[in-house]
């Protein structure tokens, strides 16, 4: 472009440390437009389940449809806890520095998770709706349109791992400020054992980077999994922990543990007009 006029917005030769301001910014976006994807996915899948019939019931009284609906509504007000917390991180750290050492890891490590976990999520409200969902009628398609893009913007998932490590190795305070965070829900009997295993798994750097994705999703579920202990609703909660902490879960939504109360955590995140 000739001619263009610009104005110089940092030290010249340090053009990347002055943006990073801004790509922070952009990953929490991201995060948020996860963390929104995930709600009006789940509320377009409750709601239909709600009045959709099949077999002689309604699809959200279906058992095994329970367990789908709940699986995402819990995939859902996970995700929203933790940019929740993210962007009160942001609002604090000016003035705390502990909130900005705990940025440093938990935004790379939440940015990772959340985003793809948003695709997944929309692709099983999706079915949830069966062929109906497909259809351009429905919204979403369009939400499965959108849903990879945050996976890849300001970071795909591989760049976002790489940088949790680099946080880890040049900035110890970031690693002591994400686990005083998580363990302020101990003692628990389900995420004190995690935490340990998480931190054995730590001291180990032999093959880091080839493990980087393993311990990212690791810390992000850790994080998540704490807040709902001390802030979500306890059947939210039970269910996270059940099934993403002990292990109880299989490798696709709808698996979790049928002692979870179904019902109640589906009627918490079915929309009541829509």
């Amino acid at each position: 472009m000739k001619d263009a006029w610009a104005t110089i917005v940092g030290e010249e030769g340090r053009g990347v440390r002055t943006i990073i301001e801004m790509v922070n910014h952009t990953r929490l976006d991201c995060v948020i437009g996860s963390a929104s994807l995930m709600r009006q996915a789940v509320a377009q899948a409750t709601h239909h389940a709600a009045h959709r019939s099949a077999f002689g019931k309604l699809l959200a009284e279906q058992p095994l449809m329970a367990n789908v609906l709940a699986d995402l509504a819990v995939e859902s007000e996970a995700t929203t806890i933790v940019m929740m917390r993210l962007a009160g991180a942001f609002d604090r750290a000016p003035d705390h520095p502990d909130e900005l050492h705990f940025r440093r890891l938990a935004l790379a490590a939440g940015k990772y998770w959340t985003c793809k976990r948003a695709i997944a999520v929309v692709a099983e409200a999706l079915e949830c709706h069966g062929g109906n969902g497909y259809v351009e009628e429905s919204i979403l398609p369009r939400l499965y349109r959108e849903a990879p893009l945050n996976s890849i913007w300001e970071g795909s998932g591989n760049v976002n791992a790489l940088d949790v490590l680099r946080a880890l190795n040049r900035e110890p305070e970031s690693l002591a400020a994400f686990f005083a965070e998580v363990e302020l829900a101990s003692p628990d009997a389900r995420l004190d054992p995690a935490v340990t295993a998480l931190k054995r798994d730590l001291a180990d750097t032999n093959e880091a980077e080839s493990r980087a994705r393993r311990i990212v999703e690791r810390i992000a579920v850790l994080l998540q999994a704490s807040l709902l202990l001390r802030h979500g609703d306890p059947d939210v909660a039970d269910a996270f922990c059940a099934s993403r902490l002990a292990g109880d879960w299989g490798r696709s939504f709808g698996t979790l543990p049928s002692s979870v109360r179904f019902a109640s955590i589906i009627e918490r995140h079915r929309p009541r007009n829509l």
